[in-house]
């Protein structure tokens, strides 16, 4: 079997509302959230689930303040810039040969033209969901994937792009899954490692949505949530959430295996 190592790093820290994280539960609280991008290595692969957002949080703050208020506002520590987190790896850019998106939204796909030889990898569903649809309550076309970024994913970067399949494997040992749930472009990337199977997703924000099958909040279609959550405690040996701050308690470093 083809095994990889898995690092998980954070690129970002927040606070949602209960409701949100937990299906119509902690109305009065907000629970903290760090956002994550994983690193797979191995066999010639250097693989990166998600690129982090973009240098300049304010954008992105901007928006998530009007809708949430200035609690929903992401934080970044020094050094946790995708590119400073890959440098501390020993991972350049150019040695990226895929990046996978789940879901597309800012804080996945802000830094994707930073890996030029990187294959780029969207769930086919979320690609065809972003080009015809108009008006979402849910998936904003101008934060799901920005206009400076899409024309190069339509032009010069396109030849690099590759749409998933519901089922799909981007190299042996690496499978991914249409999840939704979440987002329209949520998938399941399922990692074969020393310790097993781990399935990374963003369709789970913390390992307990998944254990104790609570359904997150923020969801587009319940079923399709618990379908998701049913699948990975079948399948997987290792969740990993790709919001969840106790990923680096139980794995020190963010050194997953």
């Amino acid at each position: 079997m083809t095994e990889y190592s898995v690092t998980t790093l954070a690129v970002g820290h927040g606070q949602v509302p209960g409701p949100e994280l937990y299906w119509m539960t902690k109305f009065d609280e907000w629970h903290p959230v760090t956002f994550q991008c994983v690193l797979i290595r191995g066999n010639g692969i250097v693989a990166l689930v998600n690129t982090g957002p973009a240098a300049d949080l304010e954008p992105m703050n901007a928006g998530w303040e009007t809708f949430l208020g200035p609690k929903a506002r992401m934080h970044r520590e020094d050094g946790e810039f995708i590119l400073e987190q890959l440098t501390r790896l020993g991972v350049a850019p150019e040695d990226v040969t895929h990046v996978i998106l789940t879901p597309l939204q800012l804080y996945s796909v802000s830094n994707v033209l930073a890996f030029p030889r990187a294959q780029v990898c969207i769930a086919e569903r979320g690609w065809v969901h972003f080009h015809t649809t108009h008006d979402h309550p849910h998936d904003n076309r101008a934060t799901s994937i920005p206009d400076d970024i899409l024309v190069a994913l339509v032009t010069t970067a396109w030849p690099r792009v590759r749409l998933l399949a519901d089922e799909d494997e981007i190299v042996p040992g690496i499978r991914t899954w249409w999840a939704g749930g979440h987002h329209r472009a949520s998938i399941v990337v399922e990692v074969d490692t020393p310790k097993g199977v781990v399935a990374v997703s963003d369709a789970y924000f913390r390992v307990e949505n998944v254990v104790d099958d609570i359904p997150i909040g923020i969801n587009e279609n319940i079923y399709e949530v618990l379908e998701c959550y049913r699948r990975v405690r079948e399948r997987a040996d290792v969740i990993l959430p790709l919001y969840d701050p106790d990923n680096f308690a139980r794995h020190p470093d963010g050194r997953v295996c």
